[in-house]
């Protein structure tokens, strides 16, 4: 996985190559990491690597974020105390089950997913707005390239929480964590 994204062509194959991108970034700051430090919050904030990485599950299945990269279909509804946990990025998000390797694989199919989508969309579709109080209540919908745009934004942002939070467990940077995802030494020759 490289650091920086391959060169674009157009509008939506950027759309699709940097929204992709930042969730595989946050999928890379998840290895090699035990239950412990999947959960560990290194910092004031309650927030953990296992719970930002359900967040970003969380927001690629539901609302907006799921209806552009799947339009038409009925995002998933919310089904516990776990899920609205994740979208609110609380500790107990991150189930008994999840590790390092099983979140890492939903966030690549995702981005997997995320990436297909944009790919295929049309940028002047409208995309509905969620029913929720932090969204304007007098807006109805949203062109697909401010969603596609604000799935960017949103996810470089927690980009770089996971940044900060896997450097806080274990001194680890995303250059060394990108080398190790390529299957390169660290640090580099010369």
């Amino acid at each position: 996985m490289p650091f920086l994204t391959r060169t674009v062509t157009d509008e939506r194959d950027a759309l699709a190559t940097f929204a992709a991108q930042q969730i595989r970034q946050i999928a890379t700051t998840l290895q090699g990491l035990d239950g412990r430090q999947l959960r560990a919050t290194p910092s004031a904030s309650a927030m953990s690597l296992g719970a930002l990485a359900r967040h970003v599950l969380f927001i690629g299945e539901h609302g907006a974020f799921a209806e552009l990269t799947d339009p038409g279909r009925t995002p998933e509804q919310p089904q516990d105390g776990a899920d609205w946990a994740a979208g609110a990025v609380l500790p107990e998000a991150v189930r008994p089950a999840d590790t390092a390797e099983s979140l890492r694989a939903a966030l690549l199919a995702l981005a997997d997913r995320v990436e297909a989508g944009l790919r295929t969309m049309d940028p002047e579709a409208r995309i509905p707005v969620p029913k929720a109080p932090w969204f304007p209540p007098d807006l109805d919908t949203w062109p697909a390239r401010w969603v596609a745009l604000h799935m960017v934004e949103e996810n470089a942002r927690h980009a770089g929480h996971a940044d900060i939070l896997r450097e806080s467990i274990d001194g680890r940077t995303a250059y060394e964590l990108n080398a190790l995802a390529d299957g390169e030494e660290w640090p580099p020759e010369g």
